[in-house]
């Protein structure tokens, strides 16, 4: 539905083209400094209009706090967080009124509720996904305080990949470029390739990796509510996700139990490790204190500027281009919301973890 979350959990409300957007945050705890510029830095991240290579559309994503935070701290009641949008052009999409976009969401909305909000895909456009980005700029300093943090980064576009794995990335490089991606010399390629796409009026999908550093062990339940499930099913929540998958992913098929195994050991500061990672920190759907790694793919975005084959509302063929102003590429815009997703799933279980023992 439009809830997420079990007891750090969060519901979101709005349309792309409608007064506003936002989120009531259920859950956090009370006596948690959060500012308003915390939050709003993690919007810029995500807002469109911010380079070159994202949508046009500008919006100011400005958050306004309603609720739930009094003088820079929670106060355990429900966070009200509102973003008005500014720069809706809904005449954009006054010729998909009664057409069906190939690979939107336009013909299976009109089947499930028997009608649709034609401008900007309504629900179903990732402008959605700013709520969810304020929602986890809360959840992000709760697990800062217990030494946990989330960092995501573009590690493939198109065909156009990073060399190397994230242990030999400085993270601090993420923000240092268009791309967001930590690796300079792929990321002057990759927004080659994203102007190439741009210019033919097309659309290139890639990779995010996420990375958790600091998570204890202990989180997560052990049969339904499995960490990685939970990790899954947050990112495949994200508009244009096509997959997700932690630590060895599938790659860890090609190697034997002998190979894949991560054998424990007590380091010298007493604490348990493992001399591999390929479980990607989660055992038995329970972290163990090791780093927690994913990649999630994102497909070319499905607004092309081109002609179409496809159908009306009537089950007549038509030609149908794109009008108005998308991402060639959604990867950049989309690390903010890997990591707010991210920080919403470590936040209700490490409330989750809390509550399991006395």
């Amino acid at each position: 539905m439009n809830t997420f979350g079990q007891l750090f959990r969060i519901t979101t409300f709005g349309e792309s083209h409608g007064p506003g957007i936002g989120v009531i945050v259920d859950g956090c705890p009370a006596g948690l400094p959060v500012s308003q510029e915390q939050i709003q830095a993690a919007l810029d991240r995500r807002r469109p209009g911010q380079s070159e290579l994202t949508t046009p559309r500008s919006e100011a994503d400005q958050v306004e706090i309603q609720s739930g935070i009094f003088r820079g701290e929670t106060t355990g009641t429900p966070i009200s967080l509102y973003i008005r949008n500014q720069d809706q052009h809904s005449h954009d999409y006054s010729h998909i009124e009664h057409a069906y976009r190939p690979s939107h969401a336009d013909y299976t909305y009109d089947q499930k509720y028997g009608r649709r909000d034609f401008r900007g895909g309504g629900r179903s456009s990732a402008r959605e996904t700013a709520a969810r980005v304020a929602a986890g700029a809360v959840a992000q300093q709760l697990l800062l305080r217990e030494g946990m943090r989330a960092s995501s980064y573009v590690s493939q576009v198109g065909a156009v990949q990073v060399p190397v794995g994230y242990e030999q990335l400085d993270l601090s490089l993420i923000d240092s470029n268009l791309v967001r991606c930590p690796h300079p010399e792929t990321a002057e390629q990759m927004a080659d390739l994203i102007r190439q796409v741009r210019d033919r009026h097309d659309t290139v999908g890639g990779l995010v990796t996420g990375v958790v550093r600091g998570v204890p062990a202990g989180l997560g339940e052990p049969v339904f509510d499995k960490l990685h499930s939970e990790l899954g099913r947050a990112m495949l929540s994200i508009n244009a996700v096509k997959g997700f998958e932690y630590g060895s992913g599938f790659s860890g098929v090609l190697l034997f139990g002998s190979e894949h195994n991560d054998e424990f050991y007590t380091d010298e500061s007493g604490r348990v490790r493992t001399r591999t990672n390929h479980s990607g920190g989660i055992q038995g759907g329970i972290s163990n204190g090791q780093d927690i790694y994913f990649r999630v793919a994102f497909k070319p975005v499905a607004t092309i500027l081109q002609p179409q084959a496809t159908i009306n509302d009537q089950g007549e063929a038509i030609s149908l281009a794109g009008r108005g102003r998308h991402d060639p590429c959604v990867l950049p815009r989309a690390v903010p919301i890997v990591d707010a997703m991210t920080n919403l799933v470590l936040a209700d279980m490490l409330l989750r973890a809390r509550s399991n023992r006395v």
